[in-house]
């Protein structure tokens, strides 16, 4: 009589390697989202805003600009500065105010409604790494949260929006203020990346990480199907 002993090492085999996978799969498309490095401020304060930007291409081609759009009416930063990035360009777009904010003894008649970052060549960033844009803003409204569209441009021309809802595939930073955080949008919990290191050098980190999981995978995988292959084999007892 053939002993099952095969067949389960077989099916622990197959829920083994589906459970690795998963494993992998879950914290390489949560380190892919951009996001706030601190997602959250106190009202009426100044705050600096990190956009974490991972390039998360498969295709090898290098992230070179970054296009984030301010909120506007009562989300509206009074002040916009931006933080010097090394080898790239900063611009702040203004916007004339359809109606002027009067603070205290000045009127603000325009603000500034959009950043955007460009690449000098050279300062691309490919796969496996992620770059840090710096913001300092203020003061901050009396308001739940801050949506942040934001989008990333790759080399070869691509875009990627950042605008969707929390749980989305391209969910848009979110800076909360009098709303809780939610837990599946806590900074805290993404890996850490490589930030603006080397371009050549931080393009392959991630193939290599990937490489040398999907290497023990295989070492377990094999080391499983070895055992079923012996139990097997083995003949079964003669009863008595």
């Amino acid at each position: 009589m053939n002993s099952p002993i095969p067949r389960r090492l077989g099916a622990a085999a197959l829920a083994l390697g589906s459970a690795l996978l998963l494993a992998i799969a879950v914290p390489l498309s949560a380190s892919a989202h951009v996001s706030l490095e601190e997602n959250t401020a106190t009202p009426g304060t100044f705050t600096t805003m990190t956009f974490r930007v991972p390039n998360e291409t498969a295709d090898g081609a290098a992230t070179d600009k970054l296009t984030v759009t301010l909120p506007g009416g009562k989300s509206l930063l009074d002040s916009v500065s931006y933080i010097p990035l090394p080898g790239w360009t900063t611009d702040l777009v203004t916007t004339k105010l359809d109606k002027p904010i009067v603070d205290g003894d000045s009127t603000i008649t325009e603000a500034v409604t959009q950043v955007i970052w460009t690449a000098q060549p050279g300062s691309e960033y490919g796969p496996g790494s992620e770059g840090q844009f710096k913001l300092f803003v203020g003061a901050i409204p009396d308001v739940g949260k801050l949506t942040l569209p934001t989008e990333q441009g790759y080399s070869d021309g691509s875009t990627v929006s950042w605008s969707g809802a929390i749980g989305s595939e391209h969910p848009a930073p979110v800076l909360y203020i009098n709303d809780a955080a939610p837990a599946s949008d806590d900074p805290d919990s993404a890996p850490e990346s490589t930030v603006n290191a080397t371009p050549a050098a931080a393009a392959t980190a991630q193939p290599d990480v990937l490489a040398r999981v999907l290497g023990g995978i295989g070492v377990v995988l094999g080391v499983v199907a070895l055992l079923v292959a012996v139990v097997g084999r083995r003949p079964a007892r003669k009863a008595d």
